[in-house]
């Protein structure tokens, strides 16, 4: 007598065992997909592609999960009409809980529809817009470690005998390299911003003066800047016009980052052009707001252009818009205001140029608004009052420029900074 080892296993079992095997076959192959692309766009194509060749699907499509609207939007659709596909991505969006890909969205669940006309949930406005006819349908929330991405839909599916379960396993794999393949997106878009920045910061730095400080004849200046980010609007510049003359630059460009690093660049390219041109600064502002009408909208440019005489003390003054400067005098410290004109680049103007006279052992104190404008932790601004204060006890100092801002950084406690800060130093020994 012998044993009889073979084990009998009914027709119906080897149909489910190889639809298993298909069905993981076909799961590996989309995980060799997935796993050959950081690519978000080219991640989802042949994703969808091959899901859609595997279910014998008419259509396809993922609608992304907009957190700002509440909304559905095509992120990708694929069917034989290429308008029909490009329409639906650019047009297109479905209302949470609007439709299937809204109600799966909602609910978080998945959804296998044979008859989509006798399924009160479906929407037929996209298919009366596009011309296509919608039957059936599979619809699966794409859900990744931070809540909804989306969903993911196959359109007329001839494929009746899948494995739903080992389907829910690929749509949750697929949710996490769409996650993965979005993170990676956004570090490539960080640092392509950073290296702009950084390029930003390298050029608004060479159209700076080379040093901080400027000495002819009795008359010494110094200036501090530093931007709130890593590039900032504010500008300034020493230049000798003529000889005997100096001319002393300062100015905040309106807005921030890279767009106002480039106008700041144009500013000071424009204002070198110009103080070669004109002898008065009220012409050379004339000539600077004709250049930066140009500019794009809502651009302009805030600024005071001084002209010393080194022999004299007299300092013809124009200014643009910007904020009173401080006049220190022995044991006095005034808050001197001129006719000014708007910011430059607004409109086509003549501006007028003002004359002060110095005398020996004179200052002024030219900044832009971030100085006064700076903050403590709890939001209280610095003011023009508590700066004249500040600026009356440290009259005296060799730096004051360096100690405005050590007294700056004290006020603020680490916290953000929100402006730019500039401050110029004019010292008349007569």
């Amino acid at each position: 007598m012998t044993d009889d080892n073979t084990i009998k296993v009914s027709a119906e079992y080897l149909r489910k065992l190889e639809k298993k095997v298909e069905g993981l076959s076909a799961l590996a192959e989309i995980s060799e997909i997935i796993s050959s692309t950081h690519e978000l766009e080219e991640l989802m194509n042949l994703v969808m592609e091959r899901a859609k060749k595997e279910m014998g699907a008419e259509a396809c499509s993922i609608l992304f999960y907009n957190k700002q609207t509440n909304k559905l939007e095509f992120e990708v659709a694929l069917c034989s009409d290429d308008s029909t596909n490009e329409m639906l991505t650019k047009t297109v969006t479905l209302e949470m809980g609007q439709g299937i890909a809204g109600w799966v969205a909602e609910k978080l669940e998945p959804l296998v529809i044979e008859d989509v006309r006798a399924d009160k949930r479906f929407f037929g406005g996209i298919d009366k817009q596009t011309g296509f006819t919608t039957e059936s349908m599979i619809a699966v929330p794409l859900i990744g470690r931070t809540g909804l991405i989306g969903v993911a839909e196959m359109i007329n599916p001839r494929r009746r005998d899948y494995d739903q379960e080992i389907f829910k396993l690929l749509c949750r794999q697929f949710a996490i390299a769409i996650e993965n393949a979005l993170l990676y997106q956004e570090s490539i878009r960080k640092e392509r911003l950073r290296q702009e920045l950084e390029i930003a910061a390298v050029l608004q730095k060479s159209f700076l003066p080379a040093l901080p400080h400027f000495e002819k004849g009795n008359l010494r200046l110094s200036a501090i800047t530093i931007a709130a980010a890593k590039i900032g609007g504010d500008l300034y510049d020493f230049i000798e016009p003529v000889d005997g003359k100096v001319g002393v630059l300062i100015g905040d460009v309106s807005g921030k980052g890279v767009s106002a690093a480039l106008y700041m660049a144009k500013a000071v390219s424009d204002f070198r052009y110009a103080a070669r041109l004109q002898t008065a600064p009220g012409k050379v502002f004339d000539e600077m707001t004709a250049q930066l009408g140009d500019s794009p909208r809502g651009m302009f440019l805030t600024a005071i252009y001084m002209i010393i005489d080194l022999a004299s003390g007299s300092v013809r003054v124009a200014s643009a818009g910007h904020p009173p400067f401080l006049w220190i005098t022995g044991d006095e410290v005034k808050e001197t205001s001129l006719l000014s004109g708007p910011p430059l680049g607004i409109l086509p103007l003549e501006y007028p140029s003002t004359t002060i006279q110095l005398n020996p052992g004179d200052r002024l104190l030219l900044f832009t608004d971030g100085l006064f404008d700076a903050q403590d932790p709890g939001g209280e601004r610095l003011g023009f009052g508590k700066l004249i204060d500040f600026v009356k006890g440290h009259r005296h100092e060799e730096s004051l420029t360096e100690s405005l801002m050590d007294y700056i950084i004290s006020l603020e406690q680490g916290a953000d900074r929100a402006d730019d800060i500039t401050i110029i130093d004019i010292k008349w020994q007569g």
